[in-house]
């Protein structure tokens, strides 16, 4: 064996050269130049699970009161959230996405593989935006530069949302450039088709140009306008739809799965599944589990001290918690929506009565419901109709069904107030609007602006 060794490193040192054998600056387990077949995959893997199913992304579904902690109080239903808690969200933004996304983006516009580079500007667009709604004012123009810069500046909301704008019109200019090089099963999104991606690539302009109706120098006659003309171009069927497909295997389940597993004490709440069943809505048995106790649809009150049996409480059907359950990250119904409250500002609750109707109806089609039946006719006859004076309320509400467990529903009641709730019983504070700065960020990058409280407003956030 001894022998074998020294044969094998003499072998290793005529080829490489003695020098270069002990290179420490090569980490052969770092390699500084991967294909972008194999940072696609990589990337997308923890967009859907990192970001949308995340420590952060959890969170939020406590502050819209979807889900609620079957522990004694305070808890984070109350609004208990400490910075160290977003250190993993952050780093899954900067390190594990747009780092990564950008050495994609660099290769493939040195190769000259404009698919690669399109579809890297998309996701980085929709990480960036997700990072600024969670934490407002970020690093972007200074950051992912390495050495040449450990504690980049923080750039405004307003800046980072003139940059996802324009790096979505990017995108799409890439995906219209003829390209040799392009994604197929390496693209777990869309499998490599293009006209998806400018669809989503559409709709995202869409919902960040609505995200700002209310944003100081902006209006909402002129967002809306600009997301109608977007639309025209975005999302026309279900099967344009960002999701990401999990096995269910074991190592390979939907990570939503994971959260409600027994014991984990998360279930859904009493006011997610007593809204729903006080609208006689026909989802109800297809968006929550009856309990395993009772055989009842049970939330959990939120802010109880109480601690009870987790069977007793509901937690999310097979659709969406399962081990092989899709992640719905940008829904076609969402597009219908945001058409439905851009045309309600600009025309009016007459001409956005038939768009809000076509995306009731196609979540319910989508969840597996007929239009045609008793229930699901009865629903649409009271819940169908917009006017003056409810249209943003019901909008908001039946998008917020269609986007169960999606983190835009809390951007949503931020910049409309709906769907409407109030601060739990022994909440610590108000509702937070915002993420604290992660303590790992705190430590490393100190910067004006990270003293903001949970109920203070981001940019857009305007009253």
């Amino acid at each position: 064996m001894k022998n074998y060794f020294i044969i094998l490193f003499a072998a290793l040192t005529a080829i490489s050269g003695c020098k270069k054998f002990i290179d420490v600056n090569n980490d052969p387990n770092r390699p500084t130049n991967v294909k972008e077949s194999l940072i696609l995959p990589a990337v997308e893997t923890a967009i859907s699970h990192s970001l949308f199913a995340g420590i952060n992304a959890i969170q939020v579904q406590h502050f819209v009161q979807a889900v609620a902690l079957n522990q004694p109080v305070p808890n984070t239903g109350t609004y208990q959230v400490i910075s160290s808690e977003s250190n993993d969200d952050w780093a899954a933004v900067y390190t594990k996405t747009l780092n990564n996304l950008k050495m994609m983006i660099d290769k493939a516009d040195a190769d000259g593989s404009p698919a690669y580079s399109g579809i890297g500007k998309i996701l980085f667009a929709y990480t960036i935006a997700t990072a600024t709604d969670f934490w407002g004012d970020i690093p972007l123009s200074e950051s992912l530069k390495g050495a040449e810069n450990f504690i980049p500046t923080y750039d405004s909301q307003e800046s980072v949302y003139a940059f996802i704008q324009q790096y979505l019109d990017e995108g799409i200019a890439a995906l219209d450039m003829d390209s040799e090089k392009q994604p197929g099963s390496d693209d777990f999104f869309y499998n490599g088709d293009l006209g998806k991606w400018k669809k989503l690539a559409y709709t995202l302009k869409a919902r960040y140009y609505m995200h700002l109706t209310k944003a100081p120098g902006h209006t909402a006659s002129q967002q809306a306008t600009l997301a109608l003309a977007a639309l025209d171009k975005g999302m026309t069927g279900i099967g344009d739809a960002l999701t990401f497909a999990y096995p269910g295997s074991a190592g390979n389940e939907n990570p939503w799965y994971l959260t409600f597993l027994p014991g984990s004490t998360l279930v859904l709440s009493e006011h997610l599944v007593e809204t729903l069943k006080s609208r006689k809505d026909p989802r109800l048995p297809v968006i929550v589990a009856p309990a395993a106790a009772t055989g009842l649809y049970t939330g959990r009150p939120i802010g109880t001290p109480d601690v009870g049996s987790l069977e007793d409480y509901s937690i999310p059907a097979a659709l969406y918690g399962s081990a092989d359950s899709y992640n719905y990250m940008v829904n076609y119904e969402e597009a219908l929506f945001l058409k439905a409250e851009a045309t309600f500002i600009t025309a009016g609750s007459l001409a956005a009565t038939p768009v809000y109707l076509e995306a009731v109806k196609t979540n319910l089609a989508k969840l597996g419901l007929s239009l045609t039946s008793a229930d699901v006719l009865a629903f649409l006859a009271d819940r169908g109709t917009l006017t003056d004076n409810n249209a943003i309320r019901l909008i908001m509400e039946e998008k917020s069904t269609a986007n169960f467990l999606n983190m835009e529903n809390w951007t949503d009641w931020r910049r409309t107030g709906y769907p409407a709730i109030s601060k739990v019983p022994n909440a610590l504070s108000d509702i937070p609007r915002r993420f604290l700065y992660p303590r790992s960020e705190l430590i490393s990058n100190p910067q004006p602006g990270q003293a903001a409280r949970m109920t203070d407003r981001l940019w857009w956030d305007a009253q």
